[in-house]
């Protein structure tokens, strides 16, 4: 795990994402990804050089899902949890219906995780996505808005005064699947109707098609987003290309 914690702490450090005083709340879904950020970033809470607090928040969706793994793992790692209560599921499946979910449920869903931290008096939020999720949300962009975007590092929420905080962009999924299940990390179903069923997986598929014929497409890709034209992905510190882990 130490590796890892290596790759986190040097996106970390390249990224200026955490401030000596910070305190820390991580969006955790129950997914293998969120629980893995968790586990790091409680990890690197013990010898990282800027101290800062940490907490874990959840949003329950209203689908009926089991938390206690995510409560034991928690209290394993001393982390206090907060569980969200919403009823986000049933207003976007049942009530509106909605035949494209997705953006509504993330808007929805980071809603209630701001106003989460905000109620704590946290300052930031660490999201839970990896080498792989960037890649893919630059290819979306480009193939279904005709843009050339991605998610940042870091964004400052000028509206609620929160910072969002991508720690584990340095390490990629299949790295992430296999230190969950080595680490017997309490991953849950996910219930959504639409698992699976997604853009980003068409994408997801995309991706691995091509990179059966080019090997180095993802390196590619994302060595360019962290030149222009997109400058927020310019490491502020030293910065040394991840690996394939």
């Amino acid at each position: 795990m130490q590796k890892l914690i290596g790759l986190v702490r040097r996106c970390v450090e390249d990224y200026h994402m955490i401030e000596p005083g910070d305190k820390i709340g991580v969006g955790v879904s129950g997914g293998k990804d969120s629980l893995a950020l968790l586990v790091f970033l409680a990890e690197l809470r013990k010898y990282n050089h800027n101290p800062f607090e940490l907490e874990a928040i959840t949003i329950d969706m209203g689908l009926g899902m089991d938390f206690s793994g995510i409560q034991q793992l928690c209290d394993q790692l001393e982390v206090p949890l907060t569980l969200v209560k919403t009823e986000i599921g049933p207003i976007i499946f049942d009530h509106r219906k909605e035949k494209n979910p997705c953006s509504m449920c993330s808007k929805m869903r980071r809603g209630a995780l701001n106003q989460a931290l905000l109620d704590r008096g946290l300052n930031k939020l660490a999201l839970g996505h990896h080498y792989d999720d960037a890649v893919e949300t630059f290819v979306m962009s480009l193939i279904y808005e005709g843009r050339i975007s991605c998610f940042q590092p870091v964004t400052d929420l000028d509206r609620t005064g929160i910072i969002q905080i991508r720690p584990m962009l340095y390490i990629h999924e299949r790295t992430i699947d296999s230190f969950a299940e080595r680490a017997n990390l309490p991953v849950l179903t996910n219930r959504c109707p639409v698992d699976k069923h997604t853009k980003r997986e068409e994408i997801k598929d995309l991706i691995y098609e091509l990179s059966s014929r080019y090997p180095d497409l993802k390196e590619r890709i994302f060595g360019a987003m962290q030149r222009l034209p997109l400058p927020e992905w310019g490491p502020k510190g030293r910065y040394k290309r991840p690996r394939d882990q």
